[in-house]
């Protein structure tokens, strides 16, 4: 059993409510399962018959590439506590062993709705779209021989099949690889021989005929005779494995951080599987083996009807059909840059906050970079970069372009950004060739900042201009995901910035800073002083949107503040380990979740009632423990009071009690409020009428 005290009373505080006893499976909520049920959330827009059927087929293949994300970062950690016996709890208070049994039974759950949904709505939908998924068996004579003559001329020579014997021992299944596995027997025998083979990457999921599209296994299948000639197929089944991805780097002992990860990926190849998938109409024997190889319990087994992997279903969603997919929106340009030839004079007379994707990255963000690599009188340039596009970014060229025009250029990039190391690693050798200082992080830490400097000389004098923001400098994703930054040329945030760059690029260390809130020096003391702060008011009101919430000690906070009285509202997109609406817990706390065309980024802190003057920050920061304790992350105040107008818009159209939006309910389950307007529509409405 625990409690947590409300905050120390403070001069003027009103008298708190006492907390129950309360015990921790009643208290929070589990981590794990908070995200397997976004995925939940995911999928049911799937199933929104208001959509058109490509977009619904998107919403599938994402849940689908979610869970694959889920297990390999996830599932090896509480696997390996379970074996060894540690007595480690979650925040509910579950151990690892009861963890994983409960993602069996969610995710179980999960796959079931996914199956039903994919079988039953999707395939009809797409049948009367013009689209045909079908099996093998389902084809005409002709279409049969067109893929037969495909399968020689461009599949069958990229197959390796590998028996698997004595003297040929189990092969390494690659991580998220598709597989067939096929029990042969001689023909003069009944001796059994097992082979796999592995799917290749480079063939199309489903294999077009006219408008027709065959799962490409059944292509492989149904030429098994082809791959092992003078052998009998006695049974064929198809099998998945996803390899933990969580990789350890000892960054104590790395003396080159840039070698270390590359040794990393290579590991991450032969990581511990975690997960296997499998239809079930595979033999029990064979089963067993699979098990066995990769060392798997029946908690990591996942039956699933056929097809396997439907993150494949991205192939089809991209189909080039523009009656059955949404409209594309295009983005405006802010209208502060709009005619505007000098970006940086415009942010002398006031910050611009721009709004992606209503508001567009290219004539924004992309632009001060572009428009300072280009400028006489920038002398420095400097970028952390987390996550940019794969293909060469606008950002990255504008980089290479201002050091070979002699400016001091620095680009901190992550390569410990999980599951772009090694893009990154490219982008900075590809940086470092070209003059640039690339700076690879610190040790021990992160470097999650949404952050850029400009410093340009301006009457013979250094001025500095800044973007703060919750996305990353990604003109890809930021057509797709929702974010937030702020241009500025506010001297003390620019000095605050410059010295956040030199304690990423030298030995600076720094216990404070002026207006900025970073984490793991300031941040997480300052949301927690906040949250005291605001529950003293009668009309005290919090409100944050986040990506995540898990971190304890800012739940417990929130909670003291509820039981105060003050109004707590959460946005919160993916996991949330508060549980709202408890008696003498949280009762005056909500919770909602936006799940939409468009994936919610950002992260909003508001404090402050109408009566009071709200404060607004906004910053790259979850709620969580690594990202206050275990990153670099930067959040700001905003303090234009046009800005401010604009975040109150999209803060107040979130809290509608109109919007189409999802509740989470003190039973930890989540439910669909209908409303009458959705909320990313009505915020490309209101940029496309911004004067």
């Amino acid at each position: 059993m625990t409690s947590t005290e409300p905050a120390a009373a403070t001069e003027g505080q009103r008298d708190t409510i006492p907390q129950q006893e309360i015990a921790d499976d009643a208290r929070y909520l589990n981590r794990e399962l908070s995200e397997v049920a976004f995925n939940a959330r995911v999928l049911e827009l799937a199933a929104d018959r208001t959509l058109p059927v490509l977009e619904r087929l998107k919403f599938a293949a994402i849940t689908s590439n979610n869970l694959d994300e889920f297990f390999a970062k996830r599932v090896d950690g509480l696997r390996k506590q379970a074996q060894s016996g540690v007595d480690v709890r979650s925040i509910d208070g579950l151990t690892p062993s009861q963890q994983l049994a409960a993602i069996k039974d969610h995710v179980d759950a999960l796959l079931a709705r996914q199956t039903e949904l994919f079988a039953d709505e999707l395939v009809p939908a797409l049948a009367e779209a013009g689209i045909e998924l079908c099996d093998w068996d389902d084809l005409d004579k002709d279409d049969q021989a067109t893929l037969t003559e495909r399968f020689e001329r461009s599949v069958h020579p990229l197959l390796t099949p590998l028996a698997v014997d004595r003297g040929r021992p189990f092969p390494h299944i690659s991580s998220l690889s598709l597989s067939l596995v096929a029990l042969l027997a001689e023909p003069e025998s009944d001796q059994r021989r097992l082979a796999r083979i592995k799917v290749p990457e480079q063939l199309d999921r489903f294999q077009r005929v006219g408008d027709r599209f065959v799962p490409v296994e059944q292509l492989l299948a149904a030429h098994l005779d082809r791959l092992f000639p003078g052998m009998r197929v006695l049974e064929h089944a198809c099998f998945r494995v996803t390899r933990n991805a969580d990789i350890d780097l000892d960054e104590d002992h790395a003396e080159d951080l840039l070698g270390s990860v590359d040794e990393m990926l290579l590991e991450r190849r032969f990581g511990q599987a975690v997960r296997l998938e499998l239809d079930p109409e595979l033999p029990e024997d064979i089963r067993e083996w699979l098990m066995s190889e990769l060392e798997l319990d029946e908690n990591a087994v996942y039956e699933l009807a056929p097809p396997l992997d439907l993150s494949g279903l991205f192939q089809l969603a991209g189909l080039d059909a523009e009656e059955h997919q949404l409209e594309p929106v295009p983005p405006v340009v802010p209208p502060r840059f709009r005619a505007v030839d000098d970006v940086f004079a415009e942010l002398r007379r006031a910050d611009v906050l721009v709004h992606h994707p209503y508001e567009s990255f290219d004539h924004s963000v992309q632009r001060f970079i572009q428009d300072a690599a280009k400028d006489p009188a920038t002398v420095a340039l400097k970028v952390a970069i987390y996550r940019t596009s794969e293909s060469e970014s606008p950002i990255v060229e504008s980089l290479i372009a201002a050091a070979e025009g002699g400016k001091q250029v620095v680009a901190l990039v992550e390569l410990k950004a999980r599951f772009d190391e090694e893009a990154n690693i490219a982008r900075a050798r590809r940086l470092e060739e070209a003059g640039v200082h690339v700076v690879y992080g610190l040790v021990g830490l992160k470097t999650h900042t949404k952050t850029a400097l400009v410093v340009r000389e301006e009457e013979g004098e250094l001025r500095a201009y800044t973007h703060v923001g919750t996305g990353n400098y990604n003109p890809v994703t930021a057509k797709r995901y929702e974010d937030l930054g702020v241009l500025s040329a506010d001297p003390t945030i620019g000095r605050d910035v410059i010295e956040l760059f030199n304690a990423l690029t030298g030995y600076v260390r720094r216990d404070q800073y002026e207006r900025l809130l970073v984490a793991p020096i300031n941040l997480r003391d300052a949301i927690l002083d906040r949250i005291r702060g605001e529950a003293v008011h009668d009309d005290g009101h919090i409100v944050m949107k986040l990506n995540n919430l898990s971190d304890p000690a800012i739940i417990d906070e929130l909670y003291a503040a509820s039981a105060q009285g003050c109004r707590v509202d959460l946005i919160v997109r993916t996991v949330c380990c508060l549980r709202p609406g408890v008696a003498d817990l949280s009762e005056t706390i909500a919770v909602r979740s936006v799940v939409g065309r468009y994936l919610e980024h950002s992260r909003i802190f508001r404090f402050g009632s109408e009566a009071r003057t709200h404060e607004f920050l906004i910053g790259s920061a979850d709620m969580m423990p690594r990202n206050l304790d275990d990153r670099m992350e930067a959040v700001r105040p905003v303090d234009d009071p046009v800005c401010r107008e604009r975040l109150a818009q999209v803060v107040d159209l979130l809290l509608d009690e109109d919007a189409a939006v999802w509740a989470l309910d003190a039973d930890a389950t989540w439910h669909r409020r209908a409303g009458t307007f959705d909320v990313q529509e009505r915020l490309f409405e209101a940029a496309a009428a911004r004067p």
